[in-house]
């Protein structure tokens, strides 16, 4: 399970990464720190924490700004800053509404999101959160000077405190990652400067919960050291008709392997609570069996694309793209496997359907791009047949592979095949330039190449 990260920025001119990852209703995480997307999804530790929410959801999550990949050089990190990140990504998702999961710090961020734009919103999640200052002048004076001595090392005494409060009951591993995410997320200056900001303050004021429109769920652990039990009741308490879940527990970051219940008791609250309300979604499809054709397309320089016409239009021109080749899917017989990001994996049951729908999708961008010469579209196809692994609604397996290795050997613009696929496709009319044989990474033999065109 793959996560797409990408960027946008806020108006105040911060660039900040969000990923995205999973099918179903769009959930955004809102966190305050201890983010870092490239690092979460390489640690397996806070990678299955993620892929248990993308199993039910699109889940989106970002570094807001100081952290992660997101802009460190900032200054401002008012309750404005962190609302203006989280409007940043919800814009640049194109979803009308999107359900908010703000967690610990996030919450407050969630909430005034709520109150600002209650119609991009459909649901409000809140986890772990208060809507007051949490600790004591001294616990903060003492948090503050532990951060300034020795964030990100491995001081016993800086350790202890972080991990004896966010992870009372950690084991060894959770511990090792906590303490690697302090030294990737931020830097201690940045760290010090959010707690010293709006977010130790009175971020949301408690009448201010009243206004809320949104339906909400609050969920609190009853042992929860960062933040005492009573302050999530009182968001409960404050916001009209909002639900509260207590759940058993001392950790107040969830953590995979160990509060396995709990996160099940959590995220089956979540899912059920975003589906009141909603049509039941179709079961998904099941993937194809047997000998198939797959097909993978790449749309080129999209991310270049973004920097040079910004995040509205270059999602816009992906709109189009995505638009194009699912028309040709639709016309020709072929199945969407998945999105990736830029591009699509699709399966066909007939090698010359496939050809034909790869021929059609280069013809439609090639007649779109002599009248939008300024925004051309460009994309690189690769097809190869087999008989993959088919689970749920996905393909696996050396045959999808090597189609993907097969795309990335396309220039813009071509459809290139391998040799099987030319085989099967026999006789229906296709002209195969041979390209010869080609050595593909990750790949030990020679794969014989052939362009495609309509003959």
């Amino acid at each position: 399970m793959e996560q797409q990260i990408r960027f946008c920025t806020t108006d105040d001119g911060v660039r900040i990464s969000y990923a995205t990852v999973g099918q179903g209703p769009p959930l955004v995480r809102v966190l305050g720190w201890f983010t870092h997307l490239e690092f979460e999804g390489e640690n397996p530790r806070w990678r299955r924490l993620y892929e248990g929410m993308a199993s039910r959801f699109t889940y989106i999550r970002y570094d807001g700004r100081g952290m992660g990949l997101s802009d460190r050089d900032v200054t401002d990190f008012s309750v404005d800053a962190f609302v203006r990140d989280l409007e940043a990504v919800v814009d640049s998702l194109g979803f009308e509404k999107v359900a908010l999961y703000g967690i610990s710090q996030g919450g407050p961020t969630a909430i005034t999101y709520s109150l600002r734009h209650p119609e991009r919103v459909s649901h409000l999640i809140i986890y772990g959160s208060t809507a007051r200052p949490p600790w004591s002048k001294d616990q903060h004076q003492t948090m503050l000077s532990l951060i300034r001595q020795g964030w990100g090392s491995d001081l016993p005494a800086h350790r202890q405190f972080f991990t004896g409060l966010f992870m009372p009951d950690g084991d060894m591993e959770a511990i090792q990652a906590f303490n690697e995410m302090q030294r990737v997320s931020a830097t201690a200056d940045n760290v010090v400067a959010m707690l010293t900001a709006e977010p130790v303050q009175p971020r949301v004021g408690t009448d201010l919960l009243s206004r809320v429109t949104v339906p909400t769920l609050v969920i609190h652990r009853r042992g929860d050291a960062i933040v005492p039990f009573e302050l999530g009741r009182e968001i409960a308490a404050g916001i009209p008709g909002a639900r509260f879940l207590p759940l058993e527990g001392r950790n107040h970051a969830a953590l995979a392997d160990i509060d396995v219940p709990v996160m099940e008791t959590m995220t089956n609250a979540i899912q059920e609570f975003i589906a009141e309300g909603q049509a039941a979604p179709e079961p998904p499809a099941a993937a194809p069996s047997g000998l198939v054709t797959i097909l993978f397309t790449d749309m080129e320089g999209s991310t270049g694309l973004t920097q040079r016409l910004g995040d509205a239009a270059a999602q816009e021109l992906l709109r189009t793209h995505n638009a194009i080749i699912r028309d040709a899917l639709k016309a020709h017989g072929g199945s969407e496997i998945k999105h990736t990001g830029d591009g699509v994996m699709a399966s066909f049951p007939v090698s010359s359907r496939a050809l034909e729908c790869a021929v059609a999708i280069q013809q439609a961008f090639a007649d779109r791009n002599e009248s939008e010469t300024d925004t051309p579209i460009r994309v690189r196809i690769g097809l190869n047949a087999g008989e993959p692994v088919a689970e749920e609604a996905d393909l696996f397996g050396t045959a999808v592979q090597l189609a993907a290795r097969v795309c990335a050997r396309a220039e813009p613009g071509q459809v290139l095949a391998a040799n099987v696929v030319r085989e099967l496709a026999a006789g229906k009319g296709f002209l195969f330039a041979d390209l010869g044989e080609v050595v593909l990474r990750g790949f030990e033999d020679p794969v014989r190449l052939y362009e495609v065109r309509q003959g």
